[in-house]
């Protein structure tokens, strides 16, 4: 007779059977894996499916604590993997009994948007795979009602979504659906299925005007109905949700002081240092953005969308042949990573989509042209070394390459937002450290985007819990922040343009505590490698230190530093 606890599920198995059925909730996670039968699906988003979401945490919960006593429960390999698991779930179920989900609103983080997005990661290959696509297309009716009918219920119980939110997103659709001021007049989805086959063509352009009209009756809804009705209603979220998305986002309970002070810190630390890099670009210049504005001009660019894809791809792939066998030891399906454009109506953040788990679909970056057509390389160089190489690209590919030593749920759903960004913004400075910004205006730029991940930490926090802006500010010192002085803040600090400000300052409302994760994430991973440097001494090998820290998979900011640290 068998032992049955050589036969019951350890955490790692556990953690497994929860990814299997979380694809059967929600299909785009399953096109983000590969799984082919997803890929014509769409998830329920109406307030059940948000409590069958909810039922299933609860149940692997339960699930887990039982593996945790097993044989075998309490091993290192085991032990990191529960202790994500029931930190990732935990805090989800605390965001859905808040009822967070029934006021989704966001320019970039909300059901609609990731049903919009899947189909730029849906595959294309074949006839088969464009069959899928109109499955998904005509799913969208149903998909989009759920998530109508999310709103509605929280709308019905005083949970309102922020007026900024839903006046940014009515905007995007509109662009989706061709009905913006600069579009053709032809929806986002009937382009799309425009490459179709043509057997298929009469399918694939009905299923794309039912995706259009679902868009369009939503965005006709919010517009009569849920705006007017969440008028008035505060932008920001005050203290209490603000420490629920905080953990969500960063995997730990912040001290939210210490963290906005420690925001400013950089912030005056960077600017000294912006100062000095902007004299040798524009002698006598003012300010650091005046360099930079000077820069938009004058600098280093690329012309043209095309050209700035295959400049980016260049780029990524420099970086792969001189990082790999010096500072990493790269699989061949790692080094594979393709640039693209984002599509249009995204919000103004260039981003990054991980691999499938086979590799089939390979990491891609993705840049959103905002309409323009010529992009200064200061902007681009250190934003490319974050999305893809070494930043996104080498640490979510390589999760995925070792998938199968740790557990799926580690490398893919249980990501943890301030340990992917905080190795991004790690990599960006890695990259200033190991010499590879060779002109004072890559590295002006390499600076402005470090400023503006410490602004995200002052304004984030500061917006959202009121706090006073300390008296050695340069600006409005003594008064409490409002989104109003935050975004004049950010604009008088940022080389961005005013388009750019608008959408970051949107999404940091919509996403509370998110933003902060890139600075705070990257403060973990630089303490953990000078605790490691400080504890190994000259036996220290930093290719050897960044290939175990990218193969342990996601940690929450409660672990990052300290397993980091005994590397």
């Amino acid at each position: 007779m068998s032992d049955p606890n050589t036969e019951a599920p350890l955490p790692r198995q556990v953690a497994d059977a929860y990814v299997d059925a979380l694809v059967e909730l929600d299909p785009i996670t399953g096109t983000y894996l590969g799984v082919p039968e997803s890929h014509g699906l769409l998830p329920d988003f109406s307030p059940a499916g948000q409590e069958a979401q909810a039922v299933l945490d609860r149940t692997t919960l339960e699930a887990l604590a039982e593996a945790e006593a097993r044989p075998g429960g309490d091993s290192d390999a085991e032990r990191r993997c529960a202790r994500l698991l029931r930190e990732r779930l935990t805090a989800g179920l605390a965001v859905h009994e808040a009822r967070e989900g029934l006021r989704a609103v966001s320019n970039m983080h909300t059901p609609v948007h990731s049903a919009h997005q899947i189909f730029t990661l849906t595959p294309t290959e074949t006839d088969e795979d464009w069959a899928a696509v109109a499955r998904r297309m005509r799913a969208m009716p149903v998909a989009l009602e759920g998530y109508r009918a999310s709103l509605a219920e929280g709308l019905a119980n005083g949970l309102p979504g922020g007026p900024r939110q839903v006046s940014t997103m009515l905007g995007q659709f509109a662009e989706w659906i061709g009905e913006s001021g600069a579009g053709t007049g032809r929806s986002w989805y009937a382009g799309f299925v425009e490459s179709g086959p043509e057997r298929l063509r009469g399918e694939l352009t009905a299923a794309a005007g039912e995706a259009a009209r679902a868009v369009t009756e939503l965005r006709d809804w919010l517009r009569d109905v849920y705006a007017p009705g969440i008028a008035g209603a505060p932008e920001t979220v005050g203290r209490e949700r603000y420490a629920l998305w905080a953990r969500y986002w960063n995997g730990t309970d912040l001290d939210l002081e210490e963290a906005y002070a420690y925001g400013w810190s950089e912030y005056h630390r960077l600017l000294a240092e912006m100062r000095t890099e902007a004299e040798k670009v524009l002698p006598g210049a003012r300010t650091p953005w005046e360099a930079l504005g000077h820069l938009d001009t004058h600098g280093e660019a690329v012309e043209g969308v095309d050209e700035v894809r295959d400049w980016l791809q260049g780029l990524m792939d420099q970086a792969i042949s001189e990082l790999d066998g010096t500072h990493f030891e790269l699989a061949e399906k790692v080094r594979r990573v393709e640039s693209r454009i984002a599509p249009p109506g995204s919000a103004a953040a260039p981003y990054y989509t991980q691999p499938s788990l086979d590799f089939s679909r390979p990491g891609r970056t993705w840049l959103p042209t905002m309409g323009e057509t010529r992009f200064p390389a200061y902007d681009l160089v250190s934003t490319w070394y974050h999305e893809g190489v070494p930043g996104h690209h080498l640490q979510l590919a390589q999760w995925t390459y070792v998938a199968d030593q740790l557990s799926r749920y580690q490398t893919t759903v249980g990501m943890v937002s301030a340990n992917a960004e905080g190795w991004a913004l790690y990599a960006e400075r890695l990259m200033d450290e190991l010499g590879f910004l060779t002109t004072a205006e890559r590295r002006l730029g390499y600076l402005d985007a470090q400023m503006m991940r410490s602004l995200r930490v002052i304004v984030d926090i500061g917006m959202h819990l009121a706090l006073p802006i300390p008296s050695d500010s340069p600006f409005h010192p003594g008064e409490r922040w409002t989104p109003a002085l935050a975004q004049e803040f950010f604009g008088l600090h940022s080389g961005r343009p005013a388009d750019f400000v608008e959408s970051e300052l949107v999404r940091y409302l919509g996403m509370p505590g998110q933003a902060i994760g890139y600075k705070l994430g990257e403060r973990a991973w630089l303490r953990g490698r000078e605790a490691a440097r400080r504890a190994r001494g000259d036996a220290f090998d930093l290719k050897q230190w960044h290939m175990a820290a990218l193969s342990q998979g996601s940690l929450g900011l409660d672990d990052l530093e300290a397993e980091l640290s005994a590397l």
